[in-house]
């Protein structure tokens, strides 16, 4: 886990603070609140934002992300779009997987967009409710007219127009799409909430709609891989109009590509070449697109190499100390953990946990610093000395073995009264890989 520095003098409420807690003592990256006790990412961070602006101001934007397993990939994704919601935009955090996402089907990967789509005050999905706030916005613009007055119709009326000229263009790549937000709002006005229901469902990507419903809205078939892309251009049209300036969306796992069938992983890479080059040719503005995966997949030939046009566009020189990266590269590369690191991160876990902690003096005495730094080393001990893995794990030991207990139970000395043990039943497969070669690591701390 590695992200950068909050405004340490914003005001942390404590249902904030306790849900980074929960999420940590499960094991789990919290789904915000990140930028609490995110250590190691402070040199990417004006880069970033500068390019969340442009993507505000109608830009668009293209990023990967390398790391090896542990290296804090998925944190960095949801650190990023947290910054993403504070700037206004909608988010959508997507798992590439062969069965699930297969990143070759764009209609699949549309929908789990749809399904994944939150923002800074709605949760996955908040499809409905966009679509709801762009109507909304169609109504209110309509009203501001002076000839529309008082009458209902004409009100109606107005909307249409509006809604056509918003639409405009997505019409001409995407028909199907803006017929169905006209049915949508039909459906809504005449009551009929489950036709309602199935539009937004197939304006999502959802198979199995409805066909009653979508024979009303004048649309046939199921969303394709053709028509993914328009309709995720008319989604950027929705989201622009009712205030959110931008989309995030990230691509997570995308190293899974190299594990599928040689036809079906060219395709997946043709995809995301195809995605990267509609995204230079301005097709998408307000698109931020940020993809996740492990050096193996960018530079290994069951990768990225494996389609020349899509490594040519992804070439970074990492030959150079990373000290040295460019945070505006097209890759950009996270170095891990170190135990000074970890160790770090485990004192602003302490730190953020007593601030709500019933005994913080005594938090104070028995987690010190030097407590910090032996349970680091304790546990990458046992996960065969690799600190990119411990992460995950030494967080949740510090905060549900040690610090609970130590606010809990006046007469607990983690030194005295702690064993560290790892349990094959609470890691992760790559966690117990790593642990698997550390038998004869003692883990009793001292």
């Amino acid at each position: 886990m590695a992200a950068a520095n909050g405004d340490a003098s914003a005001p942390i409420s404590p249902a904030r603070r306790r849900q980074v807690i929960d999420a940590l003592r499960r094991g789990t990256v919290p789904q915000a609140g990140l930028d609490l006790f995110a250590v190691g990412l402070d040199r990417f961070t004006a880069a970033l934002d500068d390019e969340l602006a442009t993507v505000a101001r109608g830009g668009a934007q293209f990023r990967a992300v390398r790391g090896e397993y542990g290296s804090g990939k998925t944190f960095f994704a949801r650190w990023l779009a947290e910054r993403a919601k504070r700037a206004g935009l909608a988010t959508a955090e997507i798992q590439i997987s062969e069965t699930e996402t297969p990143l070759h089907r764009l209609e699949t990967v549309y929908r789990r967009l749809t399904e994944h789509l939150s923002t800074a005050t709605h949760h996955p999905s908040a499809l409905r409710p966009l679509i709801d706030a762009w109507l909304y916005t169609l109504e209110e613009d309509a009203a501001d007219n002076p000839a529309v007055g008082a009458d209902p119709a004409a009100l109606s009326a107005a909307v249409d127009t509006l809604m056509e000229q918003r639409l405009a263009e997505v019409s001409l790549v995407a028909p199907a799409f803006a017929a169905a937000l006209r049915g949508y709002r039909n459906a809504r006005a005449t009551g009929d909430h489950a036709a309602a229901e199935a539009l937004v469902a197939w304006v999502g990507g959802q198979p199995s709609v409805a066909a009653a419903a979508k024979r009303a809205a004048g649309v046939r078939g199921d969303l394709d891989h053709t028509a993914a892309l328009g309709f995720l251009r008319g989604l950027l049209t929705v989201l622009q109009d009712c205030g959110h300036p931008g989309l995030l969306i990230v691509l997570d796992e995308i190293e899974t590509l190299q594990r599928v069938r040689g036809d079906v992983r060219e395709k997946g890479l043709n995809a995301l070449r195809q995605l990267i080059d509609e995204i230079d040719s301005g097709r998408f503005p307000g698109l931020f697109l940020v993809i996740t995966g492990t050096p193996a997949f960018y530079d290994g030939q069951q990768g990225v190499q494996r389609l020349p046009p899509l490594a040519q566009r992804l070439a970074t020189d990492f030959t150079t100390d990373p000290r040295f990266d460019s945070p505006r590269a097209v890759q950009l590369r996270l170095a891990g953990f170190d135990l000074a690191r970890l160790g770090e991160l485990g004192r602003r876990v302490r730190d953020l946990y007593s601030a709500q902690a019933r005994s913080p003096q005594r938090i104070a005495k028995c987690v010190d610093d030097s407590y910090i730094d032996l349970l680091a080393a304790a546990v990458t001990g046992g996960l065969g000395g690799r600190v990119g893995v411990a992460p995950r794990v030494f967080l949740r030991k510090l905060v549900g073995d040690v610090l609970d207990r130590v606010d809990e139970h006046a007469e607990f000395d983690p030194r005295i009264h702690y064993r560290l043990t790892l349990d094959a039943a609470e890691l992760t497969d790559v966690e117990r890989n790593a642990a698997a070669g550390a038998d004869d690591v003692e883990l009793d701390l001292p």
